[in-house]
């Protein structure tokens, strides 16, 4: 029993000793309307206590707070082109540093922008990129074991032997160029890996050491964060893509796909037979010798054996109809012992009709 609840137990029975002394009944045990509560008891009550074990240890109220997140398990094809981007870098970053080197996945979530800028581990490199077909930015942050190991494999630093890393002093020159360039691969790779969904490039725009100078986005905003796990024999690090789901907006409707060139809605098979048969169609073609305006009362009085007088000269143009939509312009005539017409001129285009 904790120190609070020995109190509250001794105020009550106090209380009961009151009553039997004055013969007045005992009030109800109520909590102290003045109690605060302590920061074990509010990180309790928001879920802060189970941070890390998954959404089966969030309380209620966090539940809530993290209900406007969209999961990326709604972009399916996100999860396909991260796996493509790690088979690719793999085999870049063997290149680039001449070392055996293993790419993967270590999650992929949904996070709010502003959540992750304060989580992120200092020091570290946080590289800003700009998506030129998306007119928008991501970011890539690299942590201070991935930078020390770049640098010490790089500059030709002893195999088997784990990174020194001098903490407490800005980066140097050369460590952020260093970085750049490694950096520079991932963004071509990422391209490569956007290739068979859309051409894309990511250009690489700055380089910052303060999470505040590297805001692109509200705070608010939610993000797709993908960490990547990079091991060169006993050196390594860690690599964390961030793309805000705004920069992802213009590809979204590609991205929900289940599978590479997914059609919404639309049957190639269906297609192909419906326009086979409607090619086969039979249209009936109306000749329009004459038009004419006649009060309804002159229609009503005709009776068999009158006579409408067509004002078409011999040689004038008639006009090839298809229901309510002239379709060509024709010379009337005969051929042998039937009435005949030859097109002279199309008045509307086939794909002016089918849009009718």
């Amino acid at each position: 029993m904790s120190t609070e609840e020995d109190d509250l137990a001794a105020a009550w029975g106090a209380a009961l000793e009151g009553e039997e002394e004055s013969g007045t009944p005992a009030p109800s045990p109520t909590p102290d309307a003045t109690r605060v509560l302590n920061q074990a008891e509010i990180d309790s009550l928001l879920g802060f206590e189970q941070a890390g074990e998954g959404e089966v240890g969030k309380s209620g109220i966090e539940r809530m707070i993290h209900s406007g997140l969209v999961s990326y398990e709604r972009l399916p094809m996100l999860e396909i082109i991260f796996d493509r981007l790690v088979r690719i870098l793999s085999t870049s970053l063997r290149n680039f540093t001449s070392d055996n080197v293993e790419v993967s996945i270590d999650s992929i979530a949904s996070q709010r922008f502003g959540d992750y800028l304060n989580s992120v581990p200092l020091p570290a490199m946080i590289a800003v990129f700009k998506v030129e077909e998306w007119d928008n930015y991501g970011l890539i942050v690299v942590d201070s074991a991935m930078i020390y190991s770049v640098v010490d494999v790089l500059l030709g630093g002893r195999r088997g032997t784990a990174a020194m890393r001098v903490e407490g002093r800005p980066y140097t020159t050369i460590e952020r160029t260093l970085v750049e360039r490694l950096i520079c691969v991932v963004l071509k790779d990422l391209c490569d890996a956007f290739g068979p969904l859309t051409e894309v490039e990511f250009r690489f725009e700055r380089l910052e050491v303060n999470p505040r100078f590297a805001t692109i986005s509200r705070l608010s905003n939610a993000c797709v964060l993908t960490k990547l796990r990079i091991d060169m024999e006993d050196r390594g690090g860690a690599l964390d893509l961030l793309l805000p789901y705004a920069t992802l907006e213009p590809v979204r409707e590609l991205l929900l796909q289940q599978f590479m060139g997914e059609k919404f809605g639309r049957d190639s098979i269906w297609e192909t037979h419906l326009a086979r048969e409607l090619r086969d169609t039979a249209v009936s073609l109306d000749v329009v010798l004459d038009q004419q305006v006649m009060p309804l009362s002159a229609i009503i009085a005709l009776k068999p054996g009158d006579r409408i007088t067509l004002n078409a000269q011999p040689q004038a143009p008639v006009k090839l109809q298809c229901g309510p939509v002239a379709l060509f312009e024709a010379e009337y005539g005969r051929r042998e012992t039937r009435r005949a017409v030859r097109i002279s001129q199309v008045l509307r285009a086939p794909s002016e009709v089918v849009g009718t």
